[in-house]
């Protein structure tokens, strides 16, 4: 279910990456010229405010977990670039963090990795959930949104210089009465370039999205190769997921008072793999997790180290898979007093 205006875009604003690999021929941009397709490629800054589902639906549309998905508000913390390849497309799907009021210097800076994302995109998905009131929140993203890409028409509508798709999360707690109802009304507040609801979670309209988001992408060549699924190293992709198992074992306790760091991966071939490394054959990932306060280090850990020991089960077969061969997590609980405020501890973090 989609609702198409003109396409309004701004041309092809290709960025220094896309200009050094423009001319590599790839199979996917044959295989549409092939077909008689324009291959479309660009870049996909996925917005709104906290918890409306961003992550949990670039996941789905990847078919893979390259952003911690939770329940609890700002838990993206930086833009994850997730890669999506069709046949004829190739979009580059930015993970934002939640557009909210900031409380601390950390969340100043969560806004302005926003800004950062922003500022040059070929394509906007702005989420609202189903299942909540058009907020204040929205209403200020929205109004930023039109101050860097719209252009006020002579009706009093929006001519988008990128489309902008608004994308409808959580469908799955409407029925369809109140679906329809939620639909017109966001219809109404966003003048989108297109409006499609999805559940990511039950999978349903999955599929739509994904058309809808490259039927409004500018022609463009294949990035990257047909494997790759994200921009991010090896070791911010283990911090992400060590940071998200945590997120989930400590329900509500220290979601924002945790940062994660992998300080080295050493395998056990490498000149710099130390005697233990060598010996049990493993590629060991060491990890440094953060707290704020003394007191929330027993937290971490859990009584007889629970917590530490499920978070390395639960991430076993994942951090295997990134390094390539069976991998041990030795994680260490630091405290770095006040981080979130503190701008020395913030760039030592990577914020």
């Amino acid at each position: 279910m989609t609702k198409q205006h003109s396409k309004d875009t701004a041309g092809n604003n290709m960025s220094e990456h896309d200009e050094t690999t423009a001319s590599n021929a790839t199979a996917g941009e044959d295989e549409a010229t092939a077909q008689g397709e324009a291959y479309r490629s660009g870049f996909v800054a996925v917005v709104g405010r906290p918890n409306v589902g961003k992550s949990t639906l670039i996941n789905a549309l990847l078919g893979t977990q390259i952003a911690i998905a939770s329940s609890r508000p700002e838990t993206t913390r930086k833009a994850i670039r997730g890669i999506l390849t069709t046949p004829n497309a190739q979009l580059v799907l930015v993970d934002t963090p939640g557009i909210h009021r900031p409380r601390t210097l950390l969340g100043q800076r969560l806004n302005d990795v926003v800004d950062e994302s922003l500022s040059d995109v070929d394509e906007i998905a702005f989420l609202l959930p189903a299942d909540q009131e058009i907020g204040a929140g929205d209403r200020r993203i929205l109004s930023r949104l039109r101050g860097q890409f719209g252009v006020e028409r002579d009706d009093g509508g929006i001519k988008w210089k990128v489309p902008m798709i608004a994308i409808v999360t959580k469908i799955d707690t409407l029925g369809p009465q109140q679906l329809v109802s939620k639909l017109i009304e966001i219809d109404e507040f966003a003048d989108s370039t297109a409006l499609v609801p999805v559940s990511a979670l039950d999978r349903d309209n999955l599929d739509e999205v994904r058309q809808v988001l490259i039927d409004h992408m500018a022609e463009g060549p294949q990035m990257y190769p047909d494997d790759q699924i994200s921009e991010e190293s090896p070791e911010d992709t283990i911090a992400e997921l060590v940071r998200g198992a945590f997120l989930e074992e400590l329900d509500d306790e220290l979601p924002h008072s945790l940062a994660v760091v992998v300080d080295s991966i050493e395998y056990p071939d490498s000149p710099e793999a130390r005697l233990g490394v060598a010996a049990d054959g493993k590629a060991h990932v060491i990890v440094s997790i953060y707290v704020e306060r003394d007191s929330q280090k027993p937290i971490i850990i859990g009584h007889r180290a629970e917590h530490l020991v499920r978070v390395r089960k639960c991430l076993r077969t994942p951090v295997n898979r990134i390094v390539g061969q069976k991998s041990r997590l030795d994680m260490q609980v630091k405290v770095a007093k006040g981080w979130q405020s503190d701008p020395k501890q913030l760039e030592k973090l990577g914020f």
